[in-house]
């Protein structure tokens, strides 16, 4: 055997002796691992006791998070009404009985709404009808403001000629109080009806203009920059960039003209008389019954929060933010 071969033979055998310690310690550390993992599979198996072997908290039911949030939303309203409720009370014991009190009040509604729809003749109806009727005028001068007022809100906001001789104009006639509009309507169509449904279109259409301008005035000039590069047409521009930038705008200027029209038809049927609830409220103070004006306050209270809940419940389904 040469002096090469014996020296590659001394290596082998060096190698062989390292590699067995490291294949028995391997195999020793198996074991270990596998019992180790096994205690952590037991551990996360088992719930570790806390605090002096006290059991961990179970989360909260779903249950309780809407009872606590029904709760968050219910209450403060509740103890505003109480509140309101309980100073109405003590002004009624210091009026001395000329203010109907909240339990005087409560037991006239009962009454008043077991048959709200009744109808004795043209003077004599129902609160039920008086709301429809009022509604109704609400309903048509309104419609009639925003099919003139959106339109030429998006005009005046497109062309800054346009907006330039008709912005005088707007602010010349917008403090006008609408009630002074009302001489004119009946002049003009010779009923109250018409008056009162031409009053309240006076009313409602000058808040959709003002918005849905201001709303077309603020789109990103890029869009428009954009629109120009592409060749768009009015209409294309129109669909496609301002009726989306503009309607938060313009839900914002529907919502102040029905609440606007809502208050002001109240007074307009106190003057023109008919059917409605503000004329309601004039013949009732007339009978000298204030536990029904009391009432009456409260129902058009309500319509007009119902209808802003509609409007703002219809601003978020359309909203394209």
């Amino acid at each position: 055997m040469s002096a090469i071969t014996f020296e590659k033979a001394l290596e082998a055998g060096a190698a062989a002796a390292v590699a067995e310690p490291a294949v028995v310690a391997v195999a020793r550390s198996e074991p270990a691992a596998s019992a180790a993992s096994t205690a952590s599979v037991a551990s996360s198996a088992v719930p570790v006791a806390r605090d002096g072997g006290a059991p961990s908290p179970k989360p909260e039911s779903r249950a309780g998070e809407w009872l606590r949030a029904a709760a968050r939303a219910t209450l403060p309203p509740a103890i505003g009404l109480a509140v309101m409720i309980g100073i109405w009370y003590l002004a009624t014991l210091s009026a001395g009985g000329s203010l109907p009190g909240p339990v005087q009040t409560w037991e006239a509604a009962v009454k008043l709404f077991a048959d709200p729809f009744y109808s004795n003749g043209p003077n004599d109806q129902g609160i039920g009808w008086n709301v429809l009727s009022s509604l109704q005028r609400v309903g048509i001068g309104f419609g009639i403001a925003a099919l003139i007022g959106i339109p030429l809100g998006f005009l005046l906001g497109r062309f800054a000629t346009l907006s330039s001789m008709v912005n005088p104009i707007i602010s010349l006639l917008r403090p006008v109080s609408p009630l002074a509009w009302l001489p004119i309507g009946l002049l003009v169509f010779k009923k109250a009806d018409p008056a009162a449904t031409w009053t309240i279109f006076i009313c409602s259409i000058w808040p959709m203009i003002m918005n849905t301008a201001q709303g077309v005035t603020r789109v990103p000039s890029d869009y428009m920059n954009v629109a120009r590069v592409l060749n768009l047409s009015e209409w294309k521009i129109f669909t496609k960039i301002l009726f989306p930038a503009v309607l938060p705008y313009m839900l914002t200027g529907i919502r102040l003209s029905i609440g606007t029209a809502w208050l002001v038809i109240v007074a307009a049927e106190m003057l023109t008389g008919g059917v409605g609830i503000g004329f309601w409220v004039w013949d009732e103070w007339n009978n000298l019954k204030v536990e029904h004006i009391i009432i009456a306050i409260f129902v058009i209270g309500i319509v007009g929060l119902l209808l802003e809940q509609m409007l703002i419940a219809i601003a978020k389904r359309f909203s394209y933010e």
